[in-house]
């Protein structure tokens, strides 16, 4: 399960001032607490001074689709659409995270990620968000 965390620290922006600021993050884990020391632990190394996880909400992402030049993130909401036993058409949604150049990209790589899908389905919604990484989960393949 995808949890956004929010991370907040001081960066020193162009001009030299040092502002507070919150970055949103996602990270693969099965609880609050491990989400919070997943992504303690992957952005320890990028920090000097202190940062602090803020916020750590679960999400509704089904799933992630890339392409590996995009350099953002875009929320997607499907609607799957199917026949109930009386013929009416009944739509369901579901949510996939994106990673694309620019929407149009983004739009792109949902349509190819469902090419040959059995199911007919329509994009309901397409934004770009403020993420700015995931982080999946990796088993521990320390032998030892």
């Amino acid at each position: 399960m995808l949890h956004e965390c929010g991370v907040r620290y001081e960066r020193t922006m162009a001009n030299g001032i040092t502002k507070k600021v919150t970055e949103l993050y996602l990270v693969d884990a099965l609880s609050f607490t491990e989400a919070e020391g997943r992504i303690t632990k992957e952005m320890e190394p990028f920090f000097s001074g202190d940062f602090d996880v803020v916020t750590i909400k679960r999400t509704n992402y089904s799933e992630i689709a890339e392409n590996d030049k995009g350099d953002k993130w875009f929320r997607a909401k499907l609607l799957y659409i199917t026949l109930d036993d009386k013929g009416r058409e009944k739509k369901t949604a579901t949510h996939f995270i994106v990673r694309a150049t620019d929407i149009n990209n983004a739009h792109a790589v949902v349509i190819d990620r469902l090419k040959g899908s059995m199911v007919d389905f329509e994009i309901a919604t397409l934004d770009e968000t403020k993420i700015m990484d995931i982080f999946r989960y990796k088993p521990n393949t320390a032998n030892g």
